[in-house]
């Protein structure tokens, strides 16, 4: 038995020839009490079912015959049936329901009847036209004028249109009614965005009516107004119309037609908006201007360029018959099959495993039970930071309580009391912590102990966020210390009697008693104020306000804001230092040479820092980097491919620093690597986000030789090149969260916009290594056929003596790439790196999905045609329209939801590593996902972000 899903009825009777919609009062009732003018006979095909059901197989005129090719049908007359409509399903059970539907039936008989007619009195004017013609006229079709070709070719196509609706009654348009969204709105309900509409309206209307000009801005589709126009333009002209203002009740009717929840309405809206002249045909020349209007609502300036070769590729596709038009029919066709010419980068399937696994995380749990597992969760994964943090709090409350206690012991304590205290507790934990600070930013240190096994332990990956835990820490002492010290201590100390004085304080301070301002101006007090300021300086313009230019200042303060006035404020505590050591070695209370034991706490790390730069200063100036190639790209993107030092070795995902002394002598800016580490060069992506990197690509702009036709792209930058080069240092390379890939059974790589470098070097890592193991498998196979022609048999053993060195299998299984980027032009920066994985890729270990956010949503009218021609071109030369790549472009942003889902289903019971590098709103979400779906099952994702 056929199995037929039930659709919804599309009457014919609502349309007419040419595909316009008539009149809202048409309707099957209606046709049934107008007699028609004539008796037009039928034949229709019912299939009686065994479940009880009756369906509607076709609707044919039975009086009708064209005559087809003698190549064909061999000369012989064959009918040319006409439309079928939608096959209704029904129950026997009811003797009245059979015949409402044999009523229908009828309606919708005649209707198809009339509409036969129309078509074929069209089809003589045609004739009649074609023999007027001359034969250069007709040059669009391609039977040359020939009636018994132009007949072979409407009847081909009369059969391909009732294939199609058969074809769309069986797979059903329920996918389809999610397509062709012209409004996207954000509100609850119908009613509040027509009251927004109104209050639009209100704003923008003169005398009572809405300008045509505003009708963009009133309908909320301001970005996309040409679009808008034509969309307007089309609803005129179903109203026999051309306005230049509508009123109220019209924008209502517009806006009713517009959010009409039925797909064969907003197709039909859409043909119109393409069908300029309203004579029921597209040409090629009115499809390539919607695909240029699309083009430019969805900022792809490139296919705009190619809109002449989409719409010829379109036509090829939708009128094989050469006549030179399509109809509503083949539009339709299009958009319900485009799904499967997209058979690139499709998502993952469910099974049944991953579902009750999902499941199982729905089930009611008590709020005890919801706390104990996001307990327990939080605990599994944040021990290593938990018992860091927690360590560092004890060594910090240990040294606070000793000094708090050591100094009640002292004569001071009854004069300044707790101030003087709380005052040296502070100043203990100050002096532990300015030592402990340095630690973090020593980068060789950190990147040498990531590959200990003391990572297991220690979450070296959290070493910049350590860094600023401390710094705030740093911000309480000093409040502390240098608060009671000024506010307290100082106070009581010059309000109290002489005898008191001389009693408890006077081998401390001197026979006198001092005054406020000579202790603020000693050397303690110089040293402490001047260390204050310059800390507060730094520790402000380190802020992400102002490091990252959101506080915008009048000129010339505007130069206190971004990384440049981070950078060099941050060398003032070379200063600070030097100034703690002084401070130190002066303090009023401690009179013994090793009880001042500031340079004792800061001796240690001071020296290992002071030892890691001056390596990276050596170590930069060793080697010299020869550039190889400098590429300009779209979206002011730098790249540079430069020679591989040979004692530089790194792994993909981690990132060097980089100075051009042209243009700054002193600044180091950090760069994933985007070569792999079996590539013979080294190669860095910059974007232009501030000073220094557009100053980088100004210099490099006026060395290199410009590319030809003026066109941003490829800049030569070797021996071949007339001008002398910038010199580049490099220092590197350095550990980052991305190195550690290899330990996970799965990868899901996510980069915004820029920060997919670091995943490019994994992804051509993982390709290398897949390469690789394929080799080897292809050199054991042939190891094993000559062994089994020499010696009938081989054991594993002699197979070991031919290959003692068997490289460690890549215990990654599967990688998922998902990049989002808001710019057509992105996707040049790395096209080589991504076609180079299609095409090796031979068994889909890496799976690529390419997301442009500046085009609309997939099912939204504005990039409905451009989702046509990328899956046609796809189809047809495997290259994505959008990306320039066999690689898929995926409009608006990625459902992680489903993303997670998807993995989740397709790797069971496995560990997914989540590595993240871009905006930090999107880290939040992926870092809540991971903690969602790994309360669902076995399967556990854990997430990484890059910090620099």
């Amino acid at each position: 038995m056929r199995g037929f899903t039930r659709h919804e009825r599309r009457w014919a009777s609502d349309t007419v020839p040419g595909g316009r919609i008539r009149s809202e009062s048409s309707s099957p009732a209606s046709e049934l009490a107008s007699p028609a003018p004539e008796e037009e006979f039928v034949e229709v095909t019912l299939d009686l079912q065994d479940d009880d059901t009756i369906i509607l197989r076709s609707v044919e005129p039975a009086t009708v015959t064209v005559r087809i090719s003698d190549e064909d049908d061999g000369g012989m007359e064959s009918s040319v049936p006409e439309t079928p409509s939608r096959s209704p399903t029904i129950r026997r059970s009811s003797s009245n329901r059979l015949f409402q539907f044999s009523q229908e039936l009828k309606a919708e008989a005649v209707a198809k009847a009339k509409h036969f007619s129309a078509e074929l009195r069209r089809f003589s004017r045609s004739r009649q036209g074609s023999r007027a013609m001359s034969s250069s006229s007709s040059s669009n079709v391609i039977v040359g004028g020939s009636n018994d070709g132009l007949e072979s070719a409407l009847a081909a196509r009369a059969m391909r249109r009732q294939r199609a609706q058969l074809d769309r009654t069986r797979s059903g348009a329920q996918k389809a009614l999610r397509g062709l969204k012209f409004i996207s709105t954000r509100k609850s309900s119908e009613i509040e965005a027509w009251e927004e509409i109104q209050s639009n309206f209100n704003k923008l209307s003169k005398d009572g009516y809405l300008s045509r000009s505003d009708f963009a801005q009133c309908i909320g589709m301001r970005d996309s107004k040409e679009f808008a126009l034509e969309l307007f333009d089309a609803l005129s002209r179903r109203r026999r119309l051309k306005v230049e203002k509508i009123s109220r009740e019209e924008l209502h009717e517009y806006w009713s037609q517009i959010t009409d929840q039925s797909f064969d309405s907003r197709l039909q809206i859409f043909f119109d908006m393409v069908d300029k002249d309203d004579d029921g045909r597209i040409t090629e020349e009115e499809v390539k201007e919607i695909i240029m209007l699309s083009a430019s609502a969805n900022k792809l300036s490139r296919l705009k360029e190619q809109a002449e070769e989409y719409a010829a590729l379109i036509m090829e596709e939708l009128d094989p018959e050469r006549l030179g038009y399509i109809e509503l029919w083949q539009l339709e066709t299009l958009l319900l099959q485009k799904d499967t010419y997209l058979n690139y980068s499709q998502a993952l399937s469910y099974t049944s495993q991953a579902l009750s696994q999902n499941l199982a995380g729905l089930r009611n749990k008590t709020s005890i039970h919801k706390i104990s597992t996001k307990l327990a969760y939080y605990l599994e994964e944040n021990w290593k930071r938990l018992w860091v943090l927690c360590f560092w709090i004890l060594i910090m409350a240990a040294l606070f309580t000793w000094k708090f206690f050591q100094y009640k012991e002292k004569n001071a304590y009854k004069v300044m009391g707790y101030c003087l205290l709380t005052a040296k507790g502070a100043a203990e934990t100050l002096k532990f912590n300015m030592a402990l600070i340095l630690l973090p930013v020593c980068r060789n240190i950190i990147t040498w102990l990531r590959s200990t096994k003391l990572s297991y332990v220690v979450p070296f990956d959290d070493n910049i966020n350590f860094h600023k835990t401390i710094a705030a820490a740093i911000v309480i002492g000093v409040i502390l210390h240098a608060g009671n010290h000024l506010a307290c201590d100082f106070p009581r100390l010059i309000n109290e009697t002489d005898d008191q004085y001389s009693n408890y304080l006077v081998n401390d301070f001197g026979r006198y008693k001092p005054k406020y301002i000579d202790l603020v101006r000693g050397v303690t007090g110089v040293t402490g104020v001047i260390m204050v300021i310059l800390m507060s300086i730094a520790f402000v313009l380190a802020t992400k306000w102002f490091r990252r230019s959101l506080v915008k200042l009048p000129k010339p303060w505007d130069r206190l804001t971004g990384f440049n006035a981070f950078y060099y404020s941050h060398h003032l505590f070379v200063i600070v230092y030097v100034l703690l050591v002084i401070h130190g070695l002066f303090l009023y209370l401690v009179h013994k040479w090793y009880y001042k034991t500031t340079w004792m706490y800061l001796a240690v790390p001071v020296l290992l820092y002071a030892g890691e730069r001056t390596l990276r200063f050596f170590r930069s100036g060793f080697s010299t980097v020869h550039l190889l190639k400098v590429a300009i790209y779209p979206g002011n993107v730098l790249t540079l491919q430069m020679s591989k030092p040979p004692q530089f070795r790194y792994k993909s995902g981690q990132y060097m620093f980089v100075q051009c002394p042209v243009v700054s002598p002193f600044e180091w800016h950090p760069f994933s690597i985007t070569s792999a580490p079996g590539d013979d060069y080294l190669s860095i992506h910059i974007r232009q986000l501030g000073d220094w990197t557009q100053e980088l690509k100004r210099v490099f702009s006026e060395a290199c030789e410009p590319p030809m036709g003026g066109k941003s792209g490829l800049l030569r930058a070797d021996e071949t090149t007339k001008k002398s080069l910038p010199k580049l240092l490099i220092d590197g390379p350095y550990g980052a969260p991305a190195q550690d890939y290899r330990k996970y059974d799965v990868l899901l790589l996510v980069g915004l916009g820029i920060g997919a470098t670091p995943f490019i070097s994994i992804l051509k890592d993982l390709l290398n290594n897949i390469v690789k193991m394929e080799e080897q498998a292809e050199s054991a196979s042939d190891l094993s056929r000559y062994s089994d022609q020499s010696l009938g048999t081989t054991d594993s053993g002699s197979l070991n003596r031919f290959s003692p060195k068997q490289r460690k299998p890549l215990k990654t299984t599967n990688a998922y790439f998902y990049w989002v980027t808001r710019e057509q032009g992105s996707f040049d920066w790395f096209k080589g790196v991504m076609n180079e994985v299609s095409e090796l890729d031979q068994r889909g270990v890496i799976e690529m999905h390419n997301y442009l956010t500046s085009v609309y949503e997939e099912g939204d009218a504005r990039s409905a045609l451009i989702t046509m021609v990328q899956a046609l071109n796809h189809a047809k030369n495997g290259v994505d329209i959008v990306s320039g790549t066999r690689v898929r472009t995926h409009f608006a942003r990625p459902n992680w939801k489903k993303v997670f889902s998807r993995i989740c289903t397709k790797h069971a019971n496995k560990r997914i590593g989540v590595f993240y590098c871009g905006a930090p709103v999107l880290a939040k979400e992926l870092s809540n996902l991971c903690y969602d779906y790994n309360q669902k099952g076995a399967t556990k994702f854990e997430f990484h972000k890059e910090h620099f």
